[in-house]
Protein backbone atom coordinates (compact mmCIF):
# COMPACT_ATOMS: atom_id res chain seq x y z
CA UNK A 1 0.00 0.00 0.00
CA UNK A 2 1.57 3.30 -1.15
CA UNK A 3 0.06 6.47 0.31
CA UNK A 4 1.13 10.07 0.95
CA UNK A 5 3.07 10.32 4.22
CA UNK A 6 0.38 12.49 5.81
CA UNK A 7 -2.15 9.62 5.31
CA UNK A 8 -0.02 6.91 6.93
CA UNK A 9 -1.94 7.05 10.23
CA UNK A 10 -5.27 6.41 8.51
CA UNK A 11 -3.79 3.53 6.51
CA UNK A 12 -2.32 1.73 9.55
CA UNK A 13 -5.56 2.16 11.50
CA UNK A 14 -7.58 0.68 8.61
CA UNK A 15 -5.33 -2.40 8.35
CA UNK A 16 -5.53 -3.03 12.10
CA UNK A 17 -9.33 -2.77 12.02
CA UNK A 18 -9.41 -5.34 9.21
CA UNK A 19 -7.51 -7.78 11.44
CA UNK A 20 -4.38 -7.44 9.32
CA UNK A 21 -0.72 -6.92 10.16
CA UNK A 22 2.11 -4.97 8.56
CA UNK A 23 5.83 -4.29 8.78
CA UNK A 24 7.59 -1.00 9.46
CA UNK A 25 6.47 1.64 6.89
CA UNK A 26 9.20 2.69 4.48
CA UNK A 27 9.66 6.08 2.83
CA UNK A 28 9.43 5.88 -0.96
CA UNK A 29 10.25 9.30 -2.31
CA UNK A 30 9.77 12.81 -0.99
CA UNK A 31 6.28 12.49 0.49
CA UNK A 32 5.16 8.90 -0.20
CA UNK A 33 5.29 5.92 2.19
CA UNK A 34 4.95 2.18 1.48
CA UNK A 35 3.34 -0.34 3.87
CA UNK A 36 3.76 -4.09 3.27
CA UNK A 37 1.65 -6.64 5.10
CA UNK A 38 -1.36 -8.92 4.91
CA UNK A 39 -5.06 -8.74 5.78
CA UNK A 40 -8.18 -10.91 5.32
CA UNK A 41 -9.73 -10.68 1.85
CA UNK A 42 -13.13 -9.90 3.37
CA UNK A 43 -11.81 -6.61 4.73
CA UNK A 44 -9.92 -5.61 1.57
CA UNK A 45 -12.73 -6.08 -0.96
CA UNK A 46 -13.53 -2.38 -1.63
CA UNK A 47 -10.53 -0.82 0.03
CA UNK A 48 -8.98 0.41 -3.23
CA UNK A 49 -11.81 2.93 -3.67
CA UNK A 50 -11.35 4.12 -0.07
CA UNK A 51 -7.62 4.58 -0.65
CA UNK A 52 -8.34 6.68 -3.74
CA UNK A 53 -10.76 8.86 -1.78
CA UNK A 54 -8.68 9.63 1.30
CA UNK A 55 -5.45 10.11 -0.72
CA UNK A 56 -7.22 12.14 -3.45
CA UNK A 57 -6.15 9.67 -6.12
CA UNK A 58 -2.48 9.46 -5.15
CA UNK A 59 -2.62 6.15 -3.24
CA UNK A 60 -2.01 2.73 -4.80
CA UNK A 61 -2.91 -0.72 -3.51
CA UNK A 62 -1.41 -3.95 -4.86
CA UNK A 63 -2.67 -7.32 -3.58
CA UNK A 64 -1.57 -10.92 -4.12
CA UNK A 65 -2.94 -14.19 -2.64
CA UNK A 66 -1.10 -15.17 0.53
CA UNK A 67 -2.67 -18.55 1.31
CA UNK A 68 -5.05 -19.46 4.13
CA UNK A 69 -4.87 -18.68 7.84
CA UNK A 70 -7.19 -19.24 10.84
CA UNK A 71 -10.24 -16.99 10.80
CA UNK A 72 -9.92 -14.21 13.39
CA UNK A 73 -13.70 -13.88 13.88
CA UNK A 74 -14.94 -17.45 13.45
CA UNK A 75 -17.92 -17.07 15.84
CA UNK A 76 -19.22 -14.11 13.87
CA UNK A 77 -18.80 -15.91 10.53
CA UNK A 78 -20.52 -19.09 11.78
CA UNK A 79 -23.43 -17.09 13.18
CA UNK A 80 -23.78 -15.14 9.93
CA UNK A 81 -23.88 -18.34 7.84
CA UNK A 82 -26.53 -19.75 10.18
CA UNK A 83 -25.83 -23.43 9.47
CA UNK A 84 -28.08 -25.84 11.37
CA UNK A 85 -27.20 -29.53 11.15
CA UNK A 86 -30.74 -30.46 12.25
CA UNK A 87 -32.19 -28.88 9.09
CA UNK A 88 -29.57 -30.30 6.71
CA UNK A 89 -31.57 -33.22 5.31
CA UNK A 90 -29.26 -33.94 2.35
CA UNK A 91 -26.15 -34.21 4.58
CA UNK A 92 -27.67 -35.54 7.78
CA UNK A 93 -25.48 -36.11 10.83
CA UNK A 94 -27.76 -38.89 12.13
CA UNK A 95 -27.06 -42.63 12.05
CA UNK A 96 -29.22 -45.66 11.18
CA UNK A 97 -29.27 -48.62 13.59
CA UNK A 98 -30.82 -52.02 13.06
CA UNK A 99 -33.03 -53.78 15.63
CA UNK A 100 -34.94 -57.04 15.00
CA UNK A 101 -34.49 -56.71 11.25
CA UNK A 102 -35.75 -53.11 11.04
CA UNK A 103 -33.82 -49.87 10.82
CA UNK A 104 -34.37 -46.74 12.89
CA UNK A 105 -32.73 -43.30 12.97
CA UNK A 106 -30.59 -42.19 15.91
CA UNK A 107 -29.52 -38.58 16.44
CA UNK A 108 -25.79 -37.95 16.24
CA UNK A 109 -25.54 -37.00 19.93
CA UNK A 110 -27.37 -40.18 21.07
CA UNK A 111 -25.32 -42.74 19.14
CA UNK A 112 -23.23 -43.84 22.15
CA UNK A 113 -26.40 -44.71 24.07
CA UNK A 114 -27.51 -47.21 21.41
CA UNK A 115 -24.16 -48.87 20.75
CA UNK A 116 -24.00 -52.50 21.94
CA UNK A 117 -20.19 -52.53 22.11
CA UNK A 118 -17.45 -49.94 21.93
CA UNK A 119 -16.26 -49.64 18.34
CA UNK A 120 -12.65 -49.29 19.49
CA UNK A 121 -12.19 -46.84 16.65
CA UNK A 122 -9.45 -44.36 17.53
CA UNK A 123 -9.40 -41.76 14.76
CA UNK A 124 -6.36 -39.94 16.15
CA UNK A 125 -4.34 -43.14 16.55
CA UNK A 126 -5.34 -44.37 13.09
CA UNK A 127 -4.33 -41.07 11.48
CA UNK A 128 -0.93 -41.22 13.17
CA UNK A 129 -0.39 -44.76 11.84
CA UNK A 130 -1.42 -43.65 8.35
CA UNK A 131 0.94 -40.65 8.49
CA UNK A 132 3.88 -42.83 9.62
CA UNK A 133 3.14 -45.45 6.97
CA UNK A 134 2.84 -42.87 4.19
CA UNK A 135 6.09 -41.23 5.28
CA UNK A 136 7.99 -44.52 5.26
CA UNK A 137 6.54 -45.49 1.89
CA UNK A 138 7.41 -42.09 0.41
CA UNK A 139 10.98 -42.26 1.74
CA UNK A 140 11.47 -45.78 0.39
CA UNK A 141 10.11 -44.94 -3.07
CA UNK A 142 12.18 -41.78 -3.15
CA UNK A 143 15.37 -43.67 -2.25
CA UNK A 144 14.72 -46.38 -4.86
CA UNK A 145 14.04 -43.83 -7.60
CA UNK A 146 17.09 -41.82 -6.59
CA UNK A 147 19.35 -44.89 -6.63
CA UNK A 148 18.16 -45.78 -10.14
CA UNK A 149 18.70 -42.23 -11.39
CA UNK A 150 22.16 -41.98 -9.83
CA UNK A 151 23.08 -45.37 -11.29
CA UNK A 152 21.96 -44.16 -14.72
CA UNK A 153 24.24 -41.12 -14.42
CA UNK A 154 27.13 -43.30 -13.17
CA UNK A 155 26.77 -45.76 -16.05
CA UNK A 156 26.55 -42.89 -18.56
CA UNK A 157 29.93 -41.73 -17.26
CA UNK A 158 31.81 -44.97 -16.58
CA UNK A 159 29.91 -47.62 -18.54
CA UNK A 160 27.72 -50.57 -17.41
CA UNK A 161 28.32 -52.04 -13.96
CA UNK A 162 29.24 -55.76 -13.93
CA UNK A 163 27.99 -57.60 -10.87
CA UNK A 164 28.90 -61.07 -9.60
CA UNK A 165 25.65 -63.03 -9.22
CA UNK A 166 27.16 -65.24 -6.51
CA UNK A 167 28.92 -62.49 -4.53
CA UNK A 168 26.49 -62.91 -1.60
CA UNK A 169 27.76 -66.52 -1.10
CA UNK A 170 31.39 -65.52 -0.66
CA UNK A 171 33.00 -64.94 2.75
CA UNK A 172 34.65 -61.57 3.04
CA UNK A 173 38.25 -61.74 4.26
CA UNK A 174 39.37 -59.10 6.70
CA UNK A 175 42.95 -57.92 7.02
CA UNK A 176 43.97 -56.15 10.20
CA UNK A 177 47.32 -54.44 10.59
CA UNK A 178 48.04 -54.17 14.31
CA UNK A 179 51.15 -52.07 13.79
CA UNK A 180 49.58 -49.11 12.00
CA UNK A 181 46.50 -47.18 13.09
CA UNK A 182 43.65 -47.07 10.59
CA UNK A 183 42.70 -43.60 9.47
CA UNK A 184 39.31 -43.08 7.97
CA UNK A 185 39.26 -40.80 4.97
CA UNK A 186 36.77 -37.90 5.34
CA UNK A 187 33.52 -38.49 3.51
CA UNK A 188 33.85 -35.36 1.43
CA UNK A 189 37.13 -36.60 -0.09
CA UNK A 190 36.08 -40.15 -0.94
CA UNK A 191 34.64 -39.44 -4.37
CA UNK A 192 34.65 -36.99 -7.23
CA UNK A 193 33.28 -33.46 -7.11
CA UNK A 194 29.76 -32.98 -8.46
CA UNK A 195 28.15 -29.84 -9.83
CA UNK A 196 24.35 -29.71 -10.12
CA UNK A 197 23.01 -26.89 -12.27
CA UNK A 198 19.41 -25.65 -12.26
CA UNK A 199 19.14 -25.11 -16.02
CA UNK A 200 16.26 -22.68 -16.52
CA UNK A 201 17.13 -20.80 -13.34
CA UNK A 202 20.62 -20.09 -14.69
CA UNK A 203 19.33 -19.21 -18.17
CA UNK A 204 17.02 -16.50 -16.84
CA UNK A 205 19.60 -15.27 -14.31
CA UNK A 206 22.36 -14.66 -16.88
CA UNK A 207 21.70 -11.69 -19.15
CA UNK A 208 23.45 -13.18 -22.18
CA UNK A 209 21.41 -16.41 -22.00
CA UNK A 210 18.18 -14.58 -21.21
CA UNK A 211 18.52 -12.65 -24.48
CA UNK A 212 18.69 -15.96 -26.35
CA UNK A 213 15.74 -17.34 -24.35
CA UNK A 214 13.54 -14.37 -25.25
CA UNK A 215 13.96 -15.32 -28.92
CA UNK A 216 14.40 -19.09 -28.78
CA UNK A 217 14.54 -21.16 -25.58
CA UNK A 218 16.15 -24.13 -27.37
CA UNK A 219 18.99 -21.87 -28.48
CA UNK A 220 19.57 -20.70 -24.89
CA UNK A 221 19.46 -24.29 -23.67
CA UNK A 222 22.11 -25.46 -26.17
CA UNK A 223 24.26 -22.42 -25.40
CA UNK A 224 24.27 -23.31 -21.68
CA UNK A 225 24.99 -26.98 -22.47
CA UNK A 226 28.04 -26.06 -24.55
CA UNK A 227 29.28 -23.65 -21.87
CA UNK A 228 29.08 -26.44 -19.26
CA UNK A 229 30.84 -28.91 -21.56
CA UNK A 230 33.80 -26.51 -21.76
CA UNK A 231 33.62 -25.94 -18.01
CA UNK A 232 33.67 -29.66 -17.24
CA UNK A 233 36.59 -30.26 -19.61
CA UNK A 234 38.64 -27.69 -17.71
CA UNK A 235 37.53 -28.37 -14.10
CA UNK A 236 37.11 -32.17 -14.43
CA UNK A 237 34.13 -32.36 -12.05
CA UNK A 238 30.98 -34.37 -12.77
CA UNK A 239 28.34 -31.98 -14.15
CA UNK A 240 24.61 -32.73 -13.93
CA UNK A 241 22.42 -30.19 -15.74
CA UNK A 242 18.75 -30.33 -14.71
CA UNK A 243 15.85 -28.95 -16.75
CA UNK A 244 12.22 -28.71 -15.64
CA UNK A 245 9.89 -30.93 -17.66
CA UNK A 246 7.27 -31.43 -14.93
CA UNK A 247 4.49 -29.79 -16.97
CA UNK A 248 4.84 -32.28 -19.82
CA UNK A 249 1.94 -34.72 -19.43
CA UNK A 250 2.90 -38.40 -18.97
CA UNK A 251 6.58 -37.48 -19.15
CA UNK A 252 8.62 -40.31 -17.52
CA UNK A 253 11.76 -38.20 -17.23
CA UNK A 254 15.02 -38.65 -19.12
CA UNK A 255 18.75 -38.75 -18.40
CA UNK A 256 21.10 -38.42 -21.34
CA UNK A 257 24.85 -38.19 -21.78
CA UNK A 258 25.93 -35.22 -23.90
CA UNK A 259 29.68 -35.25 -24.57
CA UNK A 260 31.13 -35.00 -21.05
CA UNK A 261 28.08 -33.92 -18.98
CA UNK A 262 24.81 -35.51 -17.86
CA UNK A 263 21.53 -33.79 -18.75
CA UNK A 264 18.37 -34.57 -16.77
CA UNK A 265 14.83 -33.72 -17.87
CA UNK A 266 12.59 -34.18 -14.85
CA UNK A 267 9.48 -36.34 -14.95
CA UNK A 268 5.87 -35.14 -14.79
CA UNK A 269 5.04 -33.29 -11.53
CA UNK A 270 8.73 -33.18 -10.49
CA UNK A 271 10.41 -29.77 -10.61
CA UNK A 272 14.13 -29.21 -11.02
CA UNK A 273 14.22 -28.02 -7.39
CA UNK A 274 12.74 -31.32 -6.18
CA UNK A 275 15.18 -33.39 -8.25
CA UNK A 276 18.23 -31.37 -7.16
CA UNK A 277 17.17 -31.54 -3.51
CA UNK A 278 16.81 -35.32 -3.75
CA UNK A 279 20.05 -36.01 -5.62
CA UNK A 280 22.18 -33.56 -3.61
CA UNK A 281 21.04 -35.29 -0.42
CA UNK A 282 22.22 -38.67 -1.77
CA UNK A 283 25.48 -37.54 -3.37
CA UNK A 284 26.66 -35.32 -0.51
CA UNK A 285 27.00 -38.39 1.74
CA UNK A 286 30.19 -39.41 -0.09
CA UNK A 287 31.03 -36.56 -2.46
CA UNK A 288 31.63 -32.85 -2.47
CA UNK A 289 28.52 -31.45 -4.12
CA UNK A 290 27.92 -27.90 -5.34
CA UNK A 291 24.61 -26.59 -6.66
CA UNK A 292 24.38 -23.57 -8.96
CA UNK A 293 21.08 -21.71 -8.60
CA UNK A 294 19.72 -18.29 -7.67
CA UNK A 295 16.64 -19.75 -5.93
CA UNK A 296 16.85 -18.62 -2.28
CA UNK A 297 14.65 -21.38 -0.88
CA UNK A 298 16.49 -24.04 -2.83
CA UNK A 299 19.81 -22.72 -1.50
CA UNK A 300 18.60 -23.16 2.08
CA UNK A 301 17.49 -26.74 1.40
CA UNK A 302 20.81 -27.53 -0.28
CA UNK A 303 22.73 -26.20 2.71
CA UNK A 304 20.67 -28.45 4.97
CA UNK A 305 21.53 -31.45 2.77
CA UNK A 306 25.26 -30.90 3.27
CA UNK A 307 25.95 -29.56 -0.23
CA UNK A 308 27.56 -26.25 -1.16
CA UNK A 309 25.50 -23.50 -2.74
CA UNK A 310 26.71 -21.26 -5.55
CA UNK A 311 24.59 -18.30 -6.64
CA UNK A 312 23.94 -17.69 -10.32
CA UNK A 313 26.12 -14.56 -10.28
CA UNK A 314 29.01 -16.32 -8.53
CA UNK A 315 28.80 -19.21 -10.97
CA UNK A 316 28.82 -16.77 -13.92
CA UNK A 317 32.07 -15.23 -12.64
CA UNK A 318 33.53 -18.70 -12.22
CA UNK A 319 32.55 -19.72 -15.76
CA UNK A 320 33.99 -16.49 -17.18
CA UNK A 321 37.29 -17.17 -15.40
CA UNK A 322 37.37 -20.72 -16.79
CA UNK A 323 36.69 -19.51 -20.34
CA UNK A 324 39.41 -16.90 -19.98
CA UNK A 325 41.85 -19.56 -18.77
CA UNK A 326 40.93 -21.79 -21.72
CA UNK A 327 41.58 -18.95 -24.18
CA UNK A 328 44.94 -18.20 -22.55
CA UNK A 329 45.88 -21.88 -22.67
CA UNK A 330 44.98 -22.16 -26.35
CA UNK A 331 46.80 -18.93 -27.13
CA UNK A 332 50.01 -20.13 -25.46
CA UNK A 333 49.66 -23.57 -27.04
CA UNK A 334 49.50 -22.02 -30.53
CA UNK A 335 52.63 -19.97 -29.81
Amino acid sequence: LEVPTDSIGRAMTDIQQMGGRFSQPENNGVDMTVISGSAPVSGMMDYQSEVSMYTKGRGRLTCLPNGYEPCNNSDEVIEKIGYDSERDIENTADSVFCSHGAGFVVKWNEVRDYMHVDSGFDIDGLQKEIDVSEKRTSEYISSVVTDKELMKIFENTYGPIKRDTYSALYTKKSHVNNNKPIKNKPKKEQGEDYLLVDGYNIIYAWDNLKEYADENLDMARHKLINILCNYQGFCKCQVILVFDAYKVKNNPGEIEKYHNINIVYTKEKETADMYIEKVSHQLSKKHRVRVATSDGLEQLIILGNGAYRVSANEFKKEVDMVEKAIREFLKNDIK
